[in-house]
């Protein structure tokens, strides 16, 4: 498994990571949890993104029990706040990012993270407050790094701009073929202040394997099928993007991949990506897309992938921290 620097960070992430979004959060059960999770160590993934929201806390302790059997000092734990997790614990002040970071260490059964993220911006909190808070929990020695996920070119400028605060490494924006809003601002401006992209829904939710096709019902066994899991596809299972997809089955063909691997070697083009975070549901999935690794795509098979993509592709920016002003210290 090849690595790659996060950001201006010393550590080196597999360019595949492991998430546990809608999966381990309670999307598929315990043994297949563990299943994907050990298969993936042992293929070379070191990297493994999480949250406390994940299934109210069940993403973190199911972790907690797995990775406890393995040297801390062998993989890169990464976990997130923000989103509630009561009906007053929310959001990233200083209170609240104190008790989430504790909560998170003892479910994860661990001392420190690695990298820890806000999970969204907060418009309601001081902006001071939020990377002091954040910097006191590095040097508490709680959390080796800080990032954020799907901050605004702004939100991230006043961020780095709190002076004695630590310094961002990383970001996690969506970004896949289908959806390529980061590209424009967040991906320049980071790469201008050492953060480096992790980014999350590199298949967009599984519709960029090809498995779903145009005016047919989605497979049993798929994410689409669940009404735990597919609560976030909407329109991205239109039958014009699901005709658009099934356009790339010949450009794969001709790379000699599956449409997923070819997804996944698109997006690790990017020298501004360290990692590109999976979902997998069966150890198989998490080989296959390993495997993406090994292939360099050609200037001719980019543009055949924008041609046959067409106007499925969103491009403008989406960031879900749009239209959130910055709160600043008074």
């Amino acid at each position: 498994m090849k690595r790659r620097k996060l950001g201006s960070s010393d550590l080196e992430v597999s360019e595949i990571a492991l998430g546990s979004w809608l999966t381990y959060s309670g999307g598929v059960g315990r043994s297949q949890t563990e299943a994907c999770t050990r298969a993936a160590y042992e293929a070379g993934i070191n990297f493994f993104d999480t949250a406390n929201v994940y299934g109210q806390g069940a993403s973190e302790e199911a972790w907690g029990e797995i990775l406890s059997d393995y040297k801390r000092d062998s993989y890169v734990l990464a976990t997130k706040v923000y989103f509630p997790m009561t009906d007053t614990d929310k959001g990233l002040s200083a209170v609240q990012i104190h008790k989430q970071i504790d909560d998170s260490l003892r479910r994860l059964k661990t001392d420190y993270v690695d990298l820890y993220q806000c999970h969204r911006f907060d418009a309601t909190v001081p902006i001071e407050e939020t990377m002091e808070a954040l910097s006191d929990v590095v040097r508490a020695g709680k959390a080796r790094y800080i990032g954020f996920s799907e901050w605004t070119p702004e939100q991230i400028k006043a961020g780095l701009a709190v002076i004695g605060a630590e310094k961002f490494v990383s970001s996690q924006p969506q970004y896949n073929m289908l959806w390529r809003g980061a590209e424009k601002e967040v991906f320049p401006i980071c790469a201008e202040n050492g953060i480096g992209q992790i980014v999350f829904s590199p298949l967009a939710q599984g519709v960029l394997t090809g498995k779903y096709k145009p005016g047919q019902q989605p497979p049993a066994d798929s994410r689409a099928a669940s009404s735990e899991m597919n609560v976030f596809m909407g329109d991205i299972l239109s039958d014009h993007t699901l005709e658009a997809v099934q356009k790339l089955q010949p450009i794969a063909d001709e790379v000699g991949c599956s449409i997923s691997q070819l997804s996944l070697a698109w997006i690790l083009r990017r020298s501004e990506v360290s990692a590109a975070i999976i979902g997998a549901s069966r150890p198989e999935q998490v080989m296959q897309n390993i495997a993406a690794t090994n292939f360099v795509l050609s200037d001719d098979i980019l543009k055949a992938i924008d041609e046959a993509l067409g106007d499925a592709v969103v491009y403008e920016d989406r960031t879900a921290g749009n239209g959130l002003a910055v709160k600043h210290q008074v």
